[in-house]
């Protein structure tokens, strides 16, 4: 990173605690961390977060924690210890932005609720991210991303038709959950500008999950129609899906006019086109039942790589579907330089996947990977104001917890 890089982040000088476990909480901690705030992670004793537990592992470290947590500071603090409460109280203070993601109300009996806390520090943004919400009658019950994909309906529309019900390949909830939560954390931010005053805010895995259903949306409030699985087929347009050909698959949209055209020039479908029934896309989604095996005839006589040279010659929108190798592997996202090499204390150059946020004025950061439990502990502590000596009375007393103790 260039000296001056976090300088010149958009976030710069925003401090922020998490205290986020596995997905959800850290990721919106990312986000905020690559936009170069100063993100904060309060871990309990002994393992810290749960997803350091999640390999693979690398020289004892989670591969995947190594990454989610990229460019945070990492403190051991014992939130069930008196002293440990006041030691985190006191680093609060300090702070514009809480993330937590802990089942609702576990840090209200701790005595830190938004609440609590803004006695101490009333410009304080207090992000609360859970399955359900703070509160309704699912409240208090555990919420994961499959059991939110399930409930938000995302699970009833993914997979085949014929098939069981699927869930989206990457955990998806929590995922925008914490985008979500990092954005309004933005807002939040620029109103704390305006009046001086933080806020409360609550975002759930589920309504995040329902915010997804655009197309479904319209097509019960509009229809009273009710999606179902329709594989890799667009809800109210085709032909848009995947194909087969003699050695794999490709993906094509030709939803236009011009690139319906342009697709049946290619496949040798002049027939298709000239049939007024698949003039129009929705049409040809109601019938996609017989139109989509007469474009699958067709691709099926190509392979991969030439049928994707002569859609894209004739402007068909269209893709092959990578695997993860090829994805890491990928020529465009190479010169794109959007993957980076995050140094760590044990680990050496550690390689991750970019931010896809490219700003001219106020890049993100590319500072560290995910760092080592307790790394910073003395070290933030120390900004807050705790002297060296109050440091060592409370490791004694086991509230907090410094690198290697672990």
């Amino acid at each position: 990173m260039e000296p001056n890089e976090s300088e010149r982040a958009s976030m710069a000088g925003v401090r922020v605690v998490e205290v986020g476990v596995f997905m959800a909480a850290p990721f919106a901690g990312m986000q905020l961390a690559d936009l170069g705030a100063d993100v904060i992670k309060v871990e309990p004793p002994g393992h810290g977060d749960p997803s350091r537990q999640i390999g693979p592992f690398v020289a004892g470290e989670s591969a995947p924690f190594v990454r989610l947590n990229r460019n945070k500071r990492s403190v051991v603090i014992d939130l069930k210890h008196p002293d440990g409460k006041d030691a985190f109280r006191r680093l609060v203070s300090t702070a514009d932005v809480l993330l937590e993601n802990l089942r609702p109300g576990a840090m209200r009996r701790l005595g830190l609720g938004y609440d609590d806390l803004r006695v101490d520090n009333p410009r304080l943004v207090y992000a609360s991210l859970s399955g359900w919400g703070q509160d309704g009658p699912r409240a208090g019950l555990p919420g994961l991303d499959v059991m939110a994909q399930a409930r938000a309906g995302l699970m009833s529309i993914t997979g085949e038709p014929d098939g069981p019900p699927a869930k989206i390949g990457v955990p998806m909830c929590d995922l925008v959950c914490g985008l979500y939560a990092a954005l309004a954390v933005t807002a939040a931010l620029r109103a704390r500008d305006a009046t001086g005053e933080g806020q409360h805010i609550d975002v759930s895995l589920l309504e995040s999950g329902v915010s997804f259903a655009i197309w479904e949306a319209g097509r019960y409030f509009g229809a009273g129609e009710v999606g179902g699985r329709l594989g890799s087929a667009h809800q109210s347009t085709a032909p848009y899906q995947a194909f087969r050909t003699s050695d794999g698959w490709v993906t094509l949209g030709a939803v236009t006019p011009k690139t319906w055209a342009a697709l049946c020039d290619v496949l040798g479908l002049e027939e298709l086109h000239a049939d007024q029934r698949y003039a129009d896309a929705y049409d040809r989604q109601r019938l996609r039942a017989e139109l989509a095996p007469a474009i699958e005839a067709a691709t099926s006589t190509w392979t991969t790589e030439r049928l994707l040279d002569a859609l894209d010659e004739a402007g068909v929108p269209c893709a092959p579907i990578a695997d993860y190798a090829e994805v890491f592997a990928d020529d465009h996202l190479h010169e794109r330089e959007f993957f980076w090499d995050a140094p760590h204390p044990r680990l050496g150059p550690v390689r991750q996947i970019g931010s896809p946020m490219r700003m001219s004025g106020t890049p993100v950061v590319r500072h560290r990977a995910g760092p080592p439990l307790g790394a910073d502990t003395r070290a933030v502590l120390a900004e807050a104001g705790m002297s060296d000596r109050a440091f060592d009375e409370l490791r004694a007393s086991g509230a907090v917890h410094d690198v290697g103790e672990e």
